[in-house]
Formats: C-alpha cells, structure tokens, sequence
C-alpha cells in the first residue's frame, strides 16, 4: 500500500501548494486594505447559500478548488466586525499582524499544555506581562484562554472552591449539611449574561446568583450589596464571591472597585472582577482611574481579541494566588507525570490551571503584537477610542431629533432617534419601533453596523467602539445615516 500523507508528496508539490499559500495571503491582505470602500455588511446572497449546503465530500476536490470557493461564497460575507465602521457586540477587529501569528501558530501547531518548549516560555511570559498591566503582584498565575466567558467561569471556579469551606473537588455539591450551606455570589444587574452560565456550569444554579441594583450610571448599588450579603447569611446563606464589572456591555460603566475590593475584605469574600473588555483600560495612564482598584482582585478575566484588537480567540485570566488555582485545577495522572529531563520536563502547568489540556498557540499572536507595536501604542489606540465616543456624543447631543440615552464614562454610547417635531405624539412603543427600523435598515444598507439594547424600558442603538481601524469621519457618517434614515421611516 502506498504511504499516505496530507502534506503535498513531491518538491513540485510543495513548490505549487506555496504559490497557492502566497496567493491566499496576497487576496487577504487586499481584503484588509479594500475594507473602507467596502459595505460594512451585506446578507448572504441565496445562491451562495445554496452553494455552501452541500453533501458530505467523500472525494476531495483539491485546495485550489476550495479555496476558490471560499474566495467566492465566504470571504465576501462576514458579520463585519473587520470594517471601520462595525461597532456592534463589543467584537474586535484584528489585525494583519495577528493574522500573521495565527498561520504561525497553527504552522508549528504546539500543545500548550506546557512541555520543555519556547512556546511554553512565550506564554510564560505573555502571563506576566498581562499581570504587570492589569497591576496584580509578582507570582500572579494566570493562563490564556479562548474567550471572556471561559477566563471568568475559571476565576469563578477558583472562587468557589477556595470559598466553599469543604474539599469541593472530592466531596462536589450533591450533599448539603449544616457544614455545606447554600454558596452564593453577587453582581451588578448589568453584568453580562456570561455570569449565569457560570453559576450553571458550576453546578450552584441560577438561584445563587444575586443580581444587585445598579444606580443612575448603572454601576452597582454598594449598600445594596452589602445589605443582601448580611440578610444572606442571616438566613443561613454562604456567601462566597462578588464580581465587579470593568466595562459593562450595555453602557460601558464599571462599579466602584475599591469599594468592592473594601467590602470583599471586611466580609471575607473572593473579589472577582470581569474586565471582558474594560480591564484594558489599565493600560493607558489616562484612562486607569476608571478601573482603579481592579488590582486588588483576586481574579480578573479579559479579553484580548476587544480592546486590545487582536484575531479571535484570545483571552487571559489572572489569579493572584497561584496554589489556590492550582489546587482548584491541576492532576498528575501517570501518562503525563513530568520527568527531569527530555520533553515533558517542567511538567504540564497550563493544564493545571483551567478546563483544558489540549491547548492552542494563543499567547503567540499577543506576544509578537505587544512586543512589534508596544503597549504605548495599544494604549493611545483605546484612548483614540474613547474620545471617538466622546465626539459621537457631541454629535448627538447637537442634533434635534438624537438623544442620548446613558451616560458615556468609556466607550460605549447608546442614543436614539428622537424626532423633535413628533415628540409630543411618539408613545415609548412607536419610538421603539422606529428604532429598531433604523437599525435593521443601517445595518442592511451597509453603511455601519450597530447593535442595539434596552435601558429602562427605551430600545436604545448601541455603539461599542473596540475599533482600530475607525476614524472621526466614520461617526459624523453614523449620525448622517441614522438622522436620514429616521426621517424617511418616521413620515
């Protein structure tokens, strides 16, 4: 039987798959640079939809036909999160460079659950670098990891073991005595959905999470939280965590943090702070006073593919004490025992810090991106950012028929179209309405995307600017596409 291989067979195999490697390259780096003058977004067409339901391919067609069909049906249909004017979900933009780690990444395809190797180090070192920015101490573990959601339920995690007051890994929660008391924990009511599933996943349910609420820049109410955490316990609850929130998803709003970090250390609790994308605050000298306190966590979990720009997926979590994650973690079965010597030396340590042993080349993209454009240069990026938000809501407040809707602390701006002429005659349900027609229609005719949510009652256009690639221009278009749709809708 003749060998089989997936790599091409001969040199002139080689030398034809790399002329195809370069050409894919070349058509998306043209992609990135054609971006402005392309739609924002359009829909997938029907007879690219019919095209991508196909049977299972039994017989191969070789790479140059598929990549051919992926140049025709997919790269011209993404949700659009790479154009300058996406501003919808909080989704970053990535960059060319990032892409450029990614393909080396998956080239030399390592198995980051440790191992006696340089990629091992680069996360090593990414790890720290990570911990140096957010201001946790020296010794601080941390892993990287595929989203916000995942950095935070292994924070989480953690909190609930070191917390429960019994040997949770032996013992789980299917037993409950006088000594295994109903576990709670606590957030803002505009904390993102992550943290339910969390609290699920964990086995504590829905009921244990206590939803505090927020005031009028809907960060979360202090003394209600401290009074649900006494009633708690007077009624034979055991609290065990708050989570504070850097950059809500709705408005952009982060709680007081020295104050929970207080309160976390006078009752006795994990202070755990979701920093999905406003932890990269800290990065920039004028924007960390919005995030002070963060550095006295005792977890943190963040992105890197928001507001520090990066491909997809790549986020990080920190725990300031690193036996604590191990305990919560780590196992040493014989077949991955490590040795003094030989490739598995230094043992597994990423594995006995979260969900995962197999595990893929993350901190390459981050490392060679802090390291080519500096943290300086991230930093002036976010700061870009949240003056661009600031200019947006001048724009609005200047306009008759735009209002907006919430505060703007960060980079985060929710309005509305308003008419001014018809105000008196619009019922919350019509302006609803209306807005959610301009939106559905700016998104349609390509010329931006925003995502949208509901604050007190009021469908408001959300605009999340995690964006590199957007420039002043872009915003005064926003506003001149949402005011001349709103007045065609609203006749």
């Amino acid at each position: 039987m003749n060998h089989i291989t997936l790599d091409p067979a001969t040199p002139e195999e080689w030398r034809e798959f790399s002329t195809l490697a370069h050409t894919m390259l070349d058509d998306m780096l043209t992609h990135l640079a054609s971006l402005p003058g392309k739609p924002a977004w359009q829909p997938v067409p029907p007879h690219v939809q019919t095209a991508l339901k196909e049977p299972l391919p039994q017989e191969g067609e070789g790479a140059e036909a598929v990549y051919k069909q992926f140049k025709e049906n997919v790269l011209p249909y993404p949700n659009g999160n790479l154009h300058p004017r996406f501003w919808g979900w909080v989704q970053g933009t990535g960059t060319p460079l990032g892409m450029m780690a990614d393909m080396l990444a998956s080239g030399m395809n390592p198995h980051l659950a440790g191992f006696n190797q340089a990629p091992t180090l680069v996360e090593h070192q990414v790890v720290e670098w990570l911990a140096e920015l957010m201001g946790m101490p020296a010794g601080t573990s941390g892993l990287m990891a595929s989203s916000g959601t995942v950095a935070n339920i292994i924070g989480l995690t953690v909190a609930r073991n070191a917390k429960a007051g019994w040997n949770v890994r032996e013992e789980g929660l299917q037993t409950f005595s006088e000594a295994h008391k109903s576990l709670t924990m606590y957030c803002s009511a505009e904390t993102h959905s992550w943290v339910q599933r969390g609290v699920e996943i964990l086995g504590l349910g829905n009921k244990a999470l206590c939803r505090i609420p927020v005031d009028a820049a809907y960060r979360m109410n202090i003394e209600e939280l401290r009074t649900t955490i006494r009633e708690d316990r007077a009624n034979g609850f055991q609290p065990i965590c708050v989570i504070g929130t850097a950059g809500t998803v709705n408005t952009g709003a982060t709680d007081d943090l020295t104050a929970l970090a207080d309160l976390c250390t006078e009752e006795g609790l994990w202070f755990h702070v979701d920093g999905a994308f406003g932890a990269i605050a800290a990065i920039s000298d004028v924007l960390r006073p919005i995030v002070k306190g963060m550095e006295r966590a005792d977890s943190i979990g963040f992105d890197l593919h928001k507001w520090l720009y990066l491909p997809f997926e790549c986020a990080c979590v920190l725990v300031r004490d690193a036996e604590l994650h191990e305990k919560t973690f780590n196992m040493a079965p014989s077949y991955i025992a490590p040795m003094e010597r030989g490739v598995i030396a230094g043992g597994l340590p990423f594995a006995g810090r979260g969900f995962d042993l197999t595990r893929g080349f993350k901190a390459l993209k981050a490392w060679m991106s802090l390291k080519a454009h500096g943290v300086n240069t991230f930093a002036r990026l976010i700061e870009q950012n949240v003056e661009q938000a600031k200019h947006l809501e001048r724009l609005v407040n200047a306009h008759a028929d735009l209002e907006i809707c919430a505060p703007v602390p960060m980079n985060i701006v929710c309005f509305r179209y308003h008419p001014a002429k018809s105000a008196s005659h619009q019922t919350i349900e019509q302006l609803n309405a209306l807005n959610q027609e301009i939106l559905l229609r700016l998104q349609e005719s390509g010329r931006a995307v925003v995502s949208s949510t509901v604050l007190q009652g009021q469908y408001v256009l959300r605009v999340a600017i995690v964006n590199q690639r957007s420039t002043m221009a872009d915003f005064d278009e926003l506003v001149r596409a949402v005011v001349e749709i709103g007045t065609a809708v609203a006749v």
